[in-house]
């Protein structure tokens, strides 16, 4: 008279990966990944767009075998994954039944154990005994109160009898969230959480996770969240023998490890061409004396005196041998981000909105005139319309009140927040159409995405739908910039997009010519373009 229940481990859980490599359409994804979260611990994972950090949180849920290496798990996982897959008529309610499914198990049998006891059933005390503590070890009664306040507090949808594909996928990535925050999962394993959080989920998930008592593993790209969260950081780039790095002492801890990382490495790679350098003068210079004759002075043995310049030779060869056996690779120069000119046309008002609205999605008037140069920073809660508005300039989304004026010939380049393509064209090919066309048009375009420094070489060839999130996303924003725009409308621009080249873009965005319109929720970024004016949008009234 049992019911199976799974219950968290609490101080139990461990979850580790030993040597873990994943190997995908003949090139390794992963290689060497080692790792151990206990419970306290929170780990930030990095690395550019690309080096398997959501193939590894897969790996770790154990939804993808590795192809070599182990993972060990005690304890129960959550995983909130970039994009959240919906069944045919799946709900709100469904979705947290789903994540709570133990406290359901849990209840369900302290409620079947209560008559059992009634009914004088036999072992019916030892069942309800069982019931009760696996109940009081989930928190089950306050279990749904804990997902309430997190659905509220990361601005979600909280009608449980919602269709979830009726919502976006900002949307449904909140729901999931909420549900994972409010289960206590002994691991919660969470790719790019902030994307789609305002200023007041942002804070919410930032307090959550401080507070979580067990492990935690979040893939971001978030400067703040990693600063103010993560303990211990695992840098899947590049590294002198190939294996990923684990700095500890947070994002600071990192940022300092991995400079003087570079520069080890650098160093014995400058040391190395040194060594071969001067091995290659010496052996040139024992091969000569080789072909002159050259004998050591007289006095030295007979025998000696006829073998020493080859034995000469042959040190040196096996010196150099050597150390050709342990060469040090060339540190890979970092891709840098390189924004193509803007034109610029002084004095003319390139955009203009007057009295802008979009009922139910954008209610509050929304005046602004744009030129050359001018900079605006758009904020506001999830729902306040930010998206909208940028549509709405774009001209994707006519308003249906006021005006939206461009100038004669003005371009506008719109960079959406969610652009997921399933095209199995390759990356080249893509731009390559997309540039094409605009030269067709007039536009004049000679971009490439590696002169761009958004896609390195091994990419380009592969097909877009097999990119990564943050793969597909620089290709996006490569395509809004082979346009030219006159006026470059960003929304969340950073979503998907590695540390280093959220800094170079924003350094790009500073000095560009173009107008730039920016809507983020990016506390780091917010902060690096402080003084730039803004437009702080109300929430919208439903």
């Amino acid at each position: 008279m049992t019911i199976s229940i799974t219950l968290p481990a609490r101080a139990r859980a461990q979850l580790t990966a030993e040597g873990v490599r994943v190997d995908r359409g003949g090139r390794t994804v992963l290689a060497g990944v080692d790792m151990t979260v206990s419970p306290g611990s929170r780990w930030g994972v990095v690395g550019e767009n690309g080096r398997g950090k959501s193939t590894l949180l897969h790996v770790l849920d154990g939804t993808l075998p590795p192809d070599a290496g182990t993972v060990h798990r005690v304890g129960t996982l959550g995983t909130a994954a970039q994009e959240m897959s919906v069944a045919d008529g799946a709900t709100v309610g469904r979705a947290v039944d789903a994540e709570l499914a133990q406290v359901r198990a849990a209840l369900a049998a302290l409620e079947a154990s209560t008559r059992w006891l009634a009914e004088g059933r036999p072992d019916a005390a030892d069942a309800y005994a069982g019931a009760l503590a696996a109940a009081e070890a989930l928190d089950a009664w306050d279990a749904d109160r804990r997902v309430d306040l997190a659905l509220d507090a990361l601005n979600a949808v909280t009608d449980r009898d919602r269709r979830l594909d009726e919502l976006s996928v900002g949307q449904r990535y909140r729901v999931r969230l909420a549900c994972l925050l409010g289960a206590r999962h002994d691991f919660l394993l969470l790719d790019e959480p902030t994307n789609h959080l305002d200023a007041a989920g942002l804070d919410f998930l930032t307090t959550k996770l401080r507070e979580h008592p067990g492990g935690v593993v979040v893939v971001s790209h978030d400067r703040a969240l990693l600063a103010d969260v993560a303990t211990t950081i695992l840098d899947l780039d590049p590294s002198r023998d190939g294996r990923p790095r684990v700095y500890g002492g947070g994002l600071a801890g990192f940022q300092a490890g991995r400079i003087a990382e570079r520069d080890r490495w650098e160093e014995e790679y400058e040391r190395q061409r040194t060594t071969h350098t001067r091995l290659t003068r010496d052996l040139s210079q024992a091969q000569n004396r080789l072909v002159t004759g050259w004998r050591p002075d007289k006095g030295t043995g007979k025998h000696q005196r006829a073998t020493r310049a080859p034995a000469l030779v042959r040190s040196v060869h096996r010196r150099r041998d050597e150390l050709e056996r342990n060469a040090v690779t060339a540190p890979p120069p970092p891709a840098r981000f390189t924004m193509p000119a803007m034109p610029a046309r002084p004095g003319v008002r390139l955009l203009v909105a007057d009295g802008v609205v979009v009922a139910g999605r954008l209610d509050r008037e929304v005046t602004l005139s744009l030129e050359s140069g001018a900079r605006l920073v758009v904020t506001g809660p999830n729902g306040a319309g930010k998206s909208t508005l940028l549509a709405a300039l774009a001209g994707g989304l006519p308003p249906t009140a006021g005006t939206v004026t461009r100038a004669r010939n003005a371009r506008v380049g719109l960079l959406a927040q969610e652009e997921s393509r399933v095209d199995r064209r390759s990356a080249r090919d893509v731009f390559a159409t997309h540039v094409a066309r605009l030269a067709t048009a007039g536009v004049g375009a000679e971009l490439s995405l590696t002169g761009l420094g958004l896609l390195p070489s091994a990419d380009l060839g592969r097909p877009v739908g097999d990119l990564s999130m943050g793969q597909q996303r620089r290709l996006a924003l490569a395509m809004v910039l082979a346009t030219r725009p006159h006026v470059l409308l960003l929304d969340e621009p950073t979503n998907h997009l590695s540390i280093a080249l959220v800094d170079e873009l924003t350094e790009a965005l500073r000095v560009t010519d173009a107008a730039v319109v920016l809507a983020t929720h990016d506390r780091q970024l917010r902060r690096d373009v402080a003084g730039w004016p803004r437009l702080d949008l109300p929430a919208t009234a439903h």
